[in-house]
């Protein structure tokens, strides 16, 4: 799952064409892994790429511009291979692990991903929760669909909503990287690190695939 592949707003991805967009990019991102929050001002951003402030609004419009421009950039490679991994000849059960530990791999690179998607759909302006419904969710959620119901044709899925899906796996991914500040005050569980991305990517695809799997192995048992 690592193809890239231009998203749908090529309008707001000027970091592969342009330096100084690529700067702002980069330092916006590591500010944000850096301080776990979303929440950097532009003088930060302008100061740790040591490019004048003044050239987000040349290159992003504003900062929710330059926002949708790095979760654009950050999920670009996941997105673009869904089709690639769509057309695989290999199991839905091999791809939907694939996808699993894809989607946590992108989100261990990019912590922040989940809260930039919500701010951007529920606090920014309709035309950026437009873009990122068209360059995100919608594309998920239909290779979703895609992917369930070929699982559920080969015989190897139980029959289950794309939406409920979606949320599960989102979800999962949300609570790992921000709910683990929670979680460490309360239990003193660690960082993130890429051992505990690869624990978690095992739990996933034994927790999802054995909840989908379920009921046809209860079927197979009660025919034998």
């Amino acid at each position: 799952m690592g193809t890239p592949l231009n998203t749908s707003v090529p309008t707001r991805l000027p970091a592969g064409k342009n330096g100084t967009a690529e700067k702002l990019l980069v330092a916006a991102s590591e500010l944000m892994i850096e301080r776990a929050s979303i929440e950097v001002s532009l003088s930060d951003i302008a100061q740790k790429s040591g490019v004048n402030a003044a050239l987000v609004k040349y290159h992003f419009g504003n900062k929710d511009g330059l926002l949708l421009a790095l979760l654009a950039r950050d999920a670009a490679t996941e997105m673009s291979g869904l089709e690639y991994l769509i057309s695989q000849p290999i199991s839905p059960t091999a791809k939907l692990k694939l996808h699993i530990g894809g989607i946590i791999r992108a989100y261990h690179q990019f912590p922040y991903m989940n809260r930039l998607i919500h701010y951007l759909l529920h606090e920014s302006s309709p035309e950026a929760a437009d873009e990122v419904s068209q360059f995100f969710v919608a594309p998920l959620l239909e290779f979703h669909r895609r992917l369930l119901a070929e699982g559920v044709k080969a015989g190897e899925f139980r029959d289950i909503d794309p939406v409920l899906f979606y949320t599960s796996l989102i979800g999962a991914c949300d609570h790992l990287f921000f709910g683990r500040h929670a979680m460490s005050r309360a239990t003193g569980v660690g960082p993130v690190t890429d051992e505990v991305c690869r624990q978690y990517i095992k739990h996933m695809e034994a927790l999802i695939c054995g909840g989908m799997l379920e009921e046809r192995k209860g079927r197979m048992a009660n025919s034998e």
